[in-house]
């Protein structure tokens, strides 16, 4: 037992629980008994509160833990989480600005509220709703993944229902104050959380190289470990085969993270366009940070870490590198705070999504098929109640299933979120695809995206099926036909099945549009796109 560390760890815990319950008087609206103020904080929050929030909410724990790992067990691979960063915040610059507009001015609170107001279908809406629920919950279990690694660190390693006593009881901490609190508790956390790592981050990029020869000494220490490996695909730069894979993943990355209701919900709670457009020029810094911790699998390797052994599966676990590389090299008291940062790192992201997918399934699945005529205080009952399920659904998850499950399914709900960005990110600017072709287009990439990560297997760690996202381009066939011949080079699946989803798309919308199908009622005008904070909301919540 680290004791230090853990005295230092549950004293910064301490304070963000504390924060956690404050955070319901803070910048207080009229009630908490209304969807808009606790599942959106009132969509009141300024530039800094949003920049934290946000950050927070896309720069978890895992990430803290994951990215590092990754660097750590292939190489340059892993760095694909950078340019996926850089070229995220063009894209999505005035995609979010237009959503933000239309959300406002329909009180939408979810992505699947747009789509219904879009093109007047439930039931796609629904479609968007389930995917998203779905893709959000293994995410959610990754957070405790993060968590895990620190409390494994810190010598509270136990086996069994027990020795994942003190992650329950963080998770009870968390679903109290989220349930009393609402949204306004992870913004007011983020702030403690995003200091605390750009502290560690900054500290541990300098003062951990000094100590094993600098830089130049540790690319080389991670070039020789990775030449002595029979691996063709690590190494600390790439080569022919993971090129594309490289590409497509950070593109497809890019695509999808702003279409998981998670970051909407951070966006959607702003206060208004110029918040949004002053984020997505300053979000970037949190780039730079990440690219200094991916680093930090490397020093890894020159410092000779080593991974603390699953007991439960009898493997290393490679999320416990930046625990232990801290751990062994950090005076004690440092070391807390640097747990303590990966710690709340969980908290925040965690209870983000939570919230976002009790929205989901309050706005459109409760109000829209089990009681229509919910009242706001109903409302926000069932999404606080929803909000304890969904946590303790990912707690049982990593206490009953094996964590590398959670990181499979989370990999899915990469592929899954991007089915959705036709009928969310396209829709925002052009209603062309019909609502049947959008549904088809969903099942085809669905179904097509599914069926190429099951044939996925990795001999190395004994997985048969969904053991990563990268497709060599020689097992990609077309009713048979393999138009890649026996290729090695390896590509991001989402990207494919994104590619089919819009191809079945254009298809079924130009057969519904020269049997001219009715394509629903469009509840948007053109100029709902554009409102800014200073204009009243024109059409009233209940529109929705």
């Amino acid at each position: 037992m680290q004791w230090t560390e853990l005295i230092v760890f549950s004293a910064l815990f301490l304070l963000v629980t504390v924060m956690g319950f404050v955070a319901a008087r803070w910048q207080k609206g009229e009630t908490l008994d209304h969807l808009d103020e606790w599942g959106l904080g009132g969509r009141k929050f300024g530039s800094w509160i949003t920049w934290f929030l946000v950050g927070g909410d896309l720069y978890t724990a895992y990430t803290f833990v994951a990215v590092p790992a990754l660097m750590f067990g292939a190489g340059a691979t892993g760095f694909f989480a950078l340019p996926y960063t850089v070229i995220l915040y063009p894209i999505v610059f005035l995609p979010l600005v237009r959503m933000w507009s239309v959300s406002r001015v329909h009180g939408y609170v979810t992505p699947a509220d747009f789509v219904k107001g879009r093109y007047g279908s439930h039931w796609l809406a629904l479609l968007i709703a389930i995917t998203g629920i779905v893709a959000t919950m293994p995410y959610i279990a990754l957070q405790l993944v993060g968590l895990e690694a620190v409390l494994r660190s810190m010598g509270l390693n136990g086996s069994g229902i027990l020795g994942h006593l003190p992650l329950f009881i963080a998770f009870v901490i968390l679903a109290l104050y989220t349930y009393q609190s609402g949204l306004r508790a992870p913004a007011l956390i983020a702030f403690v959380k995003d200091i605390l790592i750009y502290i560690v981050i900054l500290v541990a990029i300098v003062y951990l190289p000094s100590k094993f020869g600098g830089w130049g000494e540790i690319f080389n220490d991670a070039q020789a470990k990775f030449d002595a490996t029979p691996a063709k695909t690590d190494g600390i730069l790439l080569n022919s085969n993971n090129q594309l894979q490289y590409a497509t993943l950070a593109l497809g990355s890019a695509l999808a993270l702003f279409i998981y209701p998670h970051s909407l919900t951070g966006i959607l709670a702003s206060r208004g366009r110029n918040v949004i457009k002053r984020n997505m020029v300053a979000l970037p810094a949190y780039s730079l940070v990440l690219g200094l911790l991916a680093l930090l699998g490397y020093v890894a390797i020159s410092a000779g870490t080593k991974p603390i052994v699953n007991q439960a599966t009898g493997r290393p676990d490679t999320n416990t590198i930046v625990p232990e590389l801290f751990g062994a090299n950090f005076p004690s008291w440092f070391a807390g705070i640097a747990f303590a940062a990966i710690g709340i790192g969980a908290l925040v992201p965690a209870a983000i999504m939570s919230i976002a997918a009790a929205n989901l399934w309050t706005r459109n699945v409760y109000k829209e098929y089990l009681k229509k005529n919910a009242t706001p205080a109903e409302e926000a009952k069932q999404a606080k109640l929803a909000s304890l399920v969904v946590k303790f659904g990912a707690v049982a998850f990593i206490v009953f299933v094996d964590p590398q499950f959670s990181i499979d399914l989370q990999l899915i709900g990469g592929v899954m979120i991007l089915q959705t960005l036709p009928a969310v990110a396209i829709a925002l600017y052009t209603r062309w695809f019909h609502v049947y072709g959008l549904v088809a287009g969903w099942i085809a990439g669905m179904g097509y995206g599914m069926w190429l990560l099951y044939n996925i297997g990795n001999p190395a760690i004994n997985k048969a099926h969904f053991a990563g996202s990268a497709l060599p381009l020689g097992k990609l066939s077309i009713f048979g036909w393999h138009p890649f011949g026996e290729s090695a080079m390896t590509i991001y699946v989402g990207i494919i099945a994104l590619a089919v989803n819009l191809i079945v798309a254009v298809i079924v919308t130009l057969i519904a549009k020269k049997a001219k199908v009715f394509n629903g009622t469009d509840q948007t005008d053109p100029s709902d796109y554009h409102v800014d904070e200073d204009s009243p909301r024109v059409k009233p919540v209940a529109a929705h």
